[in-house]
């Protein structure tokens, strides 16, 4: 067996190549905290505004709810379709959607 310290001096291209090892190492670590980074601040639980609650006339019953700008719509099991303001919560508009 023999000792690595006497084997002499490094070769210049494996002092190249294991330079070139830790840089990558360091560009890859720099990447991965940069994209765990911008998906923490890019995709934060930012739910926009809802009404505390929505009242459905007549006692009709909701089959679909879907978020629009400014606007929540719902299909209620009567077939009409009730548009919501947003932030209030008052009802806006009542469309008959039966034939």
């Amino acid at each position: 067996m023999t000792n690595s310290d006497d084997d002499g001096p490094e070769p210049a291209s494996l002092r190249f190549l294991r330079r070139l090892v830790t840089v990558l190492t360091g560009v890859m670590l720099a990447g991965l905290i940069l994209i765990i980074g911008l998906i923490v601040t890019r995709f934060r639980d930012t739910a926009p505004p809802l009404p505390a609650e929505i009242t459905l006339p007549d006692g009709d019953t909701a089959r679909a709810v879907t978020l629009a700008e400014g606007m929540v719509l719902v299909v209620g099991e009567a077939g009409r379709l009730y548009i919501y303001d947003r932030v209030t919560g008052r009802l806006k508009q009542t469309v008959d959607l039966s034939d």
